[in-house]
């Protein structure tokens, strides 16, 4: 192991609190001097089948501990994620069935390992030792907090304020997130800035049942490709880790510059002085964000797809978006008759529904072979060749095939 002071020094980077510092240079020093490694834990409900980039910067974090030789377990909250996290929420979240959360965290348990190394890596599910708690241990267990503590949380705070109702379960959901770290004996627990408070929760609890009491570390939360919104699947700006490498290197290509460095800081293997001489050079004129974006795309897609797939997507995107070139692959939608661009669009995936078409033909986002769609009843017909071209956005698009047509 290196020495302590070094492992510090590498695991700060792009932290936003380490509660408390000098408990973890305390436990770092006696972990060199023992030989024991630290067991870093973090948790992950799986309520949708799908990581993204804003979950990889903890994932990252983890990969740092373990390859300072720390012990990482990487939690799968199946038995948590069927009562809903309830942080951040101003209602009450729709609780999750047994099956769904558990299709979720098969997938998670794949994409996880394109970060972390598998043989350094524990996964459990809080099923083991939640499901056979009786129910004297439960109330054992909720007797360790109290209805002012958990009122100090701000979303359970503002919802008492302003009268919505905030169920028992929910209440629960803090503490047993908080008995992970006791079953798992926890040295650090690691998660996002909305996460805190259930954070120093496990700190609290594991006192109570008479452990050393964990470190708490919080790192930023990412923000989205709109640069405003955390990232997020439900908000539409989030780029998936299993987004195929072309999309991936063009949403990264569309973050805004204000959150370009961000980006660097918490998804780069760059050097930190590296990160700082690109800051610089940016604030002075003399580097373009634009190279910086495509440094980062080719990196990121590398990191999840490999060298080929990364050359490739870049290759794509220069094809479509510099010299507005047609991809070489894309979507075929058969028609058997002239149809709404706005059901084509619906009928081949390309929007989620005719409320979304109908806002991007608005927008002017939509063109039929390169002409913009103005008219919320425009037909696509065969056409002289039976082949018609759809975009839809920037990166979406779609041959529309009309068999028997001339061409097809």
């Amino acid at each position: 192991m290196l020495p302590a002071e070094q492992q510090l020094a590498l695991l700060q980077r792009g932290v936003e609190e380490i509660i408390p510092l000098e408990e973890l240079e305390t436990k770092l020093r006696h972990s060199v001097r023992t030989g024991r490694p630290l067991v870093i834990k973090e948790g992950f409900d799986p309520t949708a089948p799908e990581l993204h980039l804003g979950h990889t910067i903890t994932l990252r974090k983890l990969r740092d501990f373990q390859r300072l030789g720390h012990d990482v377990v990487f939690l799968i909250g199946d038995f948590t994620g069927r009562i809903g996290d309830p942080s951040g929420r101003t209602e009450t979240r729709k609780q999750l069935g047994r099956e769904e959360v558990l299709a979720n965290a098969e997938t998670y348990k794949t994409q996880v390992f394109k970060i972390l190394a598998p043989e350094r890596t524990r996964i459990e599910f809080n099923s083991k030792w939640c499901e056979p708690m009786h129910f004297e241990a439960v109330l054992e267990l909720a007797s360790r907090a109290t209805v002012a503590k958990l009122l100090e949380r701000d979303d359970f705070r503002r919802r008492f304020e302003a009268q919505k109702p905030i169920s028992l379960l929910e209440f629960m959901y803090p503490l047993v997130q908080a008995y992970d770290s006791v079953a798992l004996k926890a040295d650090v627990e690691l998660g996002g800035t909305d996460q805190k408070w259930n954070l120093l929760m496990g700190r609290q609890l594991q006192r109570e049942y008479g452990l050393e009491p964990q470190v708490a570390m919080t790192l930023p939360l990412l923000p989205g490709t709109d640069g405003v919104e955390k990232m997020s699947k439900s908000l539409g700006n989030h780029i998936g880790i299993d987004d195929p490498p072309a999309e991936m290197f063009g949403k990264l290509m569309s973050i805004p510059d204000s959150v370009l460095m961000t980006y660097l800081v918490l998804l780069s293997d760059l050097p930190t002085a590296e990160v700082e001489q690109r800051r610089v050079q940016m604030a002075a004129g003399r580097l373009n964000p634009v190279q910086v974006k495509r440094e980062l795309g080719r990196e990121l897609v590398r990191q999840y797809h490999g060298e080929a797939a990364s050359a490739a997507a870049e290759a794509a995107f220069d094809r479509i978006f510099v010299r507005r070139e047609l991809p070489d692959e894309m979507l075929e939608v058969r028609l058997q008759q002239p149809a709404r661009v706005i059901e084509v669009m619906v009928r081949s995936g390309l929007v989620q529904s005719l409320g979304e078409a109908r806002r991007l033909v608005r927008q002017g986002a939509v063109l039929l072979d390169g002409q913009v769609v103005d008219d919320e009843a425009a037909q696509v017909e065969p056409g002289r060749t039976g082949q018609r071209t759809l975009k839809v956005g920037k990166r979406r698009f779609a041959r529309l095939l009309f068999p028997g047509a001339v061409g097809t």
